[in-house]
């Protein structure tokens, strides 16, 4: 008899356990309500103007075109290494739309970002086409540098890559020095690099690029240990 209420009370702690445990695993997930940070102007917005939006299935930011790079950081949020995941929706129009994330951010000026070209995305141009997606670290390598320097490491084509109008989803992953950017649930990462400094954590935010507005929503952080 007491040995049948050891292995029951040994079940029970197991079952404790595996439960705590993945309670642990899910805690670290931040959902973050884009909508209501920006009726609430809880976000720390730079060159542009960023407004909420609500349609369908989405609802989040939507930054405003101008000349130069934008900035809209999430305020009071440090990052270091985890998971990010967002929708993005850009636009089909060459040279015109340039939207992704920055992390690791000092500034609106020294910073690390992965972006997306979705103009782009399904182009017929092969050289085109492989300018899909970018990792920059600023202000030392921009994309200029790097496609000068190191023409095709840190920029590459996306496979079944949505239409450049449409809503696409973005899973980057921030392991120091490590980034990998996994677009749309594919298994294989579109992006892997090396960051380009010594930073190991800072601001995050959502960045546009010259000329460029753009929307987003459904960003969900799981930031991990370094």
């Amino acid at each position: 008899m007491k040995r049948v209420d050891l292995k029951h009370l040994s079940l029970i702690i197991i079952l404790g356990l595996l439960t705590f445990l993945s309670g642990r695993g899910q805690a670290g997930i931040v959902r973050y309500d884009l909508y209501g940070l920006s009726e609430n102007n809880k976000l720390e917005v730079f060159n542009r103007k960023v407004s909420s939006f609500a349609e369908k299935d989405k609802k989040g930011i939507r930054f405003s075109k101008k000349e130069n790079d934008g900035m809209a950081w999430l305020t009071d949020v440090v990052f270091s290494n985890g998971i990010i995941e967002l929708d993005i929706r850009g636009k089909n129009e060459y040279q015109q739309s340039f939207v992704g994330i920055a992390f690791h951010g000092v500034d609106n000026n020294i910073l690390d970002a992965v972006y997306f070209r979705p103009f782009n995305f399904q182009s017929n141009d092969s050289v085109r086409k492989i300018h899909a997606v970018q990792y920059i670290s600023q202000p030392d390598y921009p994309w200029q540098v790097l496609r000068e320097k190191f023409n095709g490491k840190y920029e590459k084509a996306i496979s079944h890559a949505t239409g450049g109008n449409e809503w696409f989803h973005a899973k980057i992953v921030i392991k120091y020095p490590m980034v990998t950017v996994y677009v749309n649930g594919n298994q294989e990462p579109s992006l892997s690099v090396e960051q380009l400094n010594k930073r190991t954590s800072g601001k995050i935010g959502f960045w546009v690029g010259n000329n460029s507005d753009g929307d987003f929503a459904n960003l969900t952080i799981l930031k991990q240990d370094q």
